[in-house]
């Protein structure tokens, strides 16, 4: 008879260079870049500012991934933060994390995306007048649906899926910033005189400003969920961190000056899809264009979205923090199917209720202090474990100074105007430590959730991983 090792599964390395430059590049590069732009720019008041809070996000995204990239090859597991707050704190503050993540983190992402998608989807049927709420929202479930079936049934065709996006989404880029250049020429330059008048200073809002900015870089960490699927991780992870986000950071700040070059600052701040604007003003009849490169670009980066959302979810319940059969893969496929299927569903009950803009502002807030937290860790191993073997190491200023970052980010929003908001996430994220006494640590109920796990598993064709080291 086979052991139990012999039994298990592993998840394969199939993603090597280009898929992951194409996840961390093709999840960045999505809704953010088409619809935080005006929001930026109405928060803090002037071209000149929100250009440079666009700078200033690329900069702190990239210390970031650069801290992460060393974590990502010191504790060489998928799960990102969660894995990395497991390793370092412990239990608690991991399943604290994996609760917020599971039931408001990634879901929100996922909603985020896949309403502007479906905003750009239906702006052409509706230019005069907003699309119908129930419409918006009926398009965004299909888009979820759609791809909670792709990431089920094939990783390489997922990772396919993402190349693919990726080179539509750079190209509708380009065409904006060609588009920008050829105007610039001509001498549309008055966005750029007095470029700082009017800027707002306010701690409140350079903090909003950068939640909208930063939700435009979200996903620079999607590689580090995947580690395990990854080839050569302790070349390829560092390695396509920097081309990925070196390349977005450009492009947005093309993209931001060819934007303010098209319009006044007034039209780009009452525009509700930048992009549509852009494109009726530089291509006339066919602006459409513009809102379908829109859309398929939001359409790659909810596809990036999932292929890692789920992987958390997934790493958790191996770790014991969630249900065991949401560790598994089916038997033939090699796929996370029960844990994408559990993000999805949560993620259609997040829809319901979801508003783009308060989404984007609570998903920044608590995905800053869980990035807080990981590099504080990053610090402890530094200090307290130098001897663990890293192939690739970041001086100890940078995570430092992200970590300082992080935690402005997470307090700016409540110093000027506090929002009682804020304290429902926050009382939300604690109430982890509720949940987990019961059913994790004193493990209440398991009988009953044997048997749902067996039925589950039987009834999804899955079956117990192990990891790849």
């Amino acid at each position: 008879m086979m052991d139990d090792k012999a039994q298990k599964l592993n998840l394969k390395r199939d993603v090597g260079l280009v898929g992951a430059v194409s996840l961390i590049g093709g999840t960045m590069i999505g809704s953010g870049i088409f619809m935080s732009p005006q929001t930026v720019l109405s928060t803090v008041g002037s071209p000149g500012a929100s250009l440079v809070v666009w700078a200033c996000a690329g900069l702190l995204v990239i210390l970031a991934s650069f801290c992460y990239a060393e974590l990502g090859t010191v504790i060489r597991e998928s799960g990102g933060e969660y894995i990395y707050i497991f390793r370092t704190f412990g239990p608690i503050p991991a399943f604290m994390l994996i609760f917020s993540s599971v039931l408001f983190i990634r879901p929100a992402g996922i909603v985020g995306i896949s309403l502007s998608f479906s905003q750009y989807v239906v702006a052409p049927f509706y230019q005069d007048c907003p699309p119908p709420v129930v419409l918006v929202k009926c398009v965004a479930a299909a888009a979820i649906l759609t791809l909670a079936i792709v990431n089920c049934l094939n990783v390489r065709f997922a990772m396919s899926v993402q190349v693919f996006f990726m080179v539509a989404k750079v190209l509708a880029l380009v065409v904006i910033i060609t588009g920008g250049v050829v105007m610039l020429i001509r001498g549309h330059t008055e966005s750029f005189e007095d470029s700082f008048e009017n800027t707002n200073v306010g701690v409140s809002a350079i903090g909003i400003a950068f939640y909208q900015g930063l939700w435009s870089y979200d996903g620079w960490n999607n590689l580090n969920y995947v580690t395990e699927e990854l080839k050569r991780p302790e070349v390829n992870l560092p390695r396509a961190v920097v081309i990925a986000i070196s390349l977005v950071t450009g492009l947005y700040l093309l993209v931001n000056v060819s934007y303010l070059t098209v319009m006044t600052p007034r039209e780009l701040m009452s525009s509700t899809a930048v992009a549509v604007t852009w494109g009726n003003k530089v291509l006339g009849s066919w602006g459409w264009i513009m809102s379908l490169a829109a859309a398929l670009s939001a359409f790659g980066s909810l596809n990036g979205t999932f292929f890692s959302g789920g992987r958390v979810c997934f790493v958790a319940a191996r770790e014991g923090h969630m249900p065991d059969i949401l560790s598994m893969a089916h038997v033939h496929r090699l796929t996370p199917s029960p844990a994408l299927i559990f993000t999805t569903m949560v993620s259609l009950i997040v829809l319901i209720p979801g508003d783009f803009q308060s989404i984007v502002n609570y998903f920044s807030f608590t995905a800053w202090f869980f990035y807080g937290i990981t590099l504080s860790g990053l610090i402890y191993l530094k200090i307290k474990k130098p001897e663990l073997p890293r192939p690739y190491k970041v001086p100890i200023i940078i995570p430092i100074l992200v970590l300082i970052a992080a935690v402005f980010l997470v307090l700016a929003p409540i110093i000027d105007s506090p929002q009682i908001e804020y304290l429902y996430v926050t009382l939300f994220v604690l109430s982890g430590v509720i949940i987990y006494i019961p059913f994790i640590h004193y493990k209440v109920c398991p009988g009953l959730l044997n048997k749902v796990t067996m039925f589950l598993q039987l009834f999804l064709e899955v079956a117990p991983t192990e990891k790849n080291l």
